[in-house]
């Protein structure tokens, strides 16, 4: 890259380091500044986080698990605070620029960690998803990405948000790193191919212009040269705004069980957005807990999804609305953006499934990404499936 990039935390004091050779030999990695670096305190996207906490003492169980495999680690990256955003900005420690789009965010809250691998800082990233993290920086970056089933990956020494929805997650710049970094982390592969997409066309119609027919055309192209056949379905027939305001009230309450304390005793200096975040989550939680409604639909799209994702079955939707905003976008239009990207991203949420995305075309100069929510627990084979995708796109 030819121009100075933002990505990692400065002056974070983290060194280069592996500790045995392995599978992932030869290939450095970046870590959201979430997970335990030990000697390192991190921050969670916000310098009142890191003052009010002491160094780890040992690294989390998924970054000794990269490096005991061989892989480098390079550094730490930046996220927004505590992780509770989806555009990708931090008045903090400085706000990615897209390397695949110049003048356009990275999308967040893992905008420093796919910044870092689409600017060829290091070959891997891991990261974060709570309610679009991973999907929509990789959509955004033109990069492989990958949410983890819920509670299939050690969420141990990561700083939460929402502990019932926050998964682990990875990114990567080609398919072969892709996947080996997912045989590492989810073990065998599965020998079945792909034979069934489902495409969400409800999902598709809340994107931008243009953006629904290019993604078709590159899904069609893909399915096509692989044999698979499809169909489109309503994926959400409550309706996609729905499935947000349930996940929004769940995890919100959860937001504040789990950072209400810390904030009443430090009171940080949040950006107005966030501060307007946690105060919706304190007000919501002290009106009382979940209601049977949320839990009700909740428990709906899970079933939905069992009853959909047979073997060898993947449901198709778009990981994000359209393009990157810029980084100049102002405030209200950078909220707008959110509440429809987290339509988006609520169902795999809800259904705690793993969800891929792989790089499509490009629209006005920017990425687009494709993809493919499995059945909970089929995460190896959603890495398995990424490069003959790839493949079948790029061929």
């Amino acid at each position: 890259m030819t121009i100075p990039q933002i990505a990692f935390v400065p002056e974070s004091g983290v060194a280069r380091a592996r500790l045995h050779e392995g599978a992932l030999s030869g290939l450095s990695f970046a870590v959201k500044d979430t997970f335990s670096i030990r000697g390192h305190v991190s921050s969670a996207g916000h310098p009142d986080w890191a003052r009010s906490h002491l160094p780890a003492e040992r690294y989390a169980p998924l970054v000794e698990q990269l490096m005991r495999e061989g892989a480098d680690l390079v550094g730490v990256t930046i996220l927004d605070e505590l992780a509770f955003s989806l555009t990708g900005t931090n008045t903090f420690y400085g706000t990615p620029e897209n390397p695949r789009a110049s003048g356009r965010l990275c999308g967040g809250s893992s905008c420093g960690s796919a910044a870092a691998v689409a600017a060829a800082l290091c070959d891997f990233a891991l990261a974060t998803d709570t309610a679009g993290s991973v999907r929509v920086p990789a959509a955004f970056c033109g990069l492989f990405g990958i949410r983890a089933t819920h509670g299939l990956l050690s969420m141990e020494g990561v700083v939460p948000l929402a502990p019932g929805f926050d998964v682990p997650g990875f990114l990567a710049r080609d398919a072969h790193t892709f996947g080996a970094v997912g045989s590492v982390l989810f073990g065998a592969k599965s020998p079945r191919g792909l034979e069934r997409v489902l495409v969400a066309d409800d999902a598709l119609a809340l994107c931008d212009a243009g953006v629904p027919e290019l993604l078709r055309d590159q899904l069609e192209r893909a399915i096509k040269r692989l044999g698979v056949r499809h169909e489109t379905i309503e994926a959400a027939p409550e309706g996609f705004f729905e499935l947000s305001a349930a996940f929004r009230r769940l995890r919100s309450r959860e937001v504040w069980s789990t950072h209400g304390d810390w904030i009443t005793r430090t009171k940080p200096a949040f950006s107005p957005a966030v501060h307007e975040r946690f105060e919706h989550c304190r007000l919501l939680s002290e009106s009382g807990p979940d209601s049977e409604a949320d839990l009700a639909l909740r428990e709906r799209v899970r079933e939905r999804l069992r009853d959909w994702l047979t073997p060898g079955t993947l449901l198709f939707l778009p990981p994000a609305p359209g393009i990157a905003p810029r980084i100049d976008a102002p405030a209200a239009e950078l909220e707008t953006f959110r509440a429809r990207a987290l339509e988006l991203g609520s169902l795999a949420a809800l259904a705690g499934a793993p969800q891929l995305v792989i790089p499509a075309r490009e629209l006005d100069g920017a990425p687009l990404g494709l993809s493919f929510v499995g059945a909970p627990e089929q995460d190896a084979w959603l890495t398995q499936i990424a490069a003959p995708l790839d493949r079948a796109l790029v061929s």
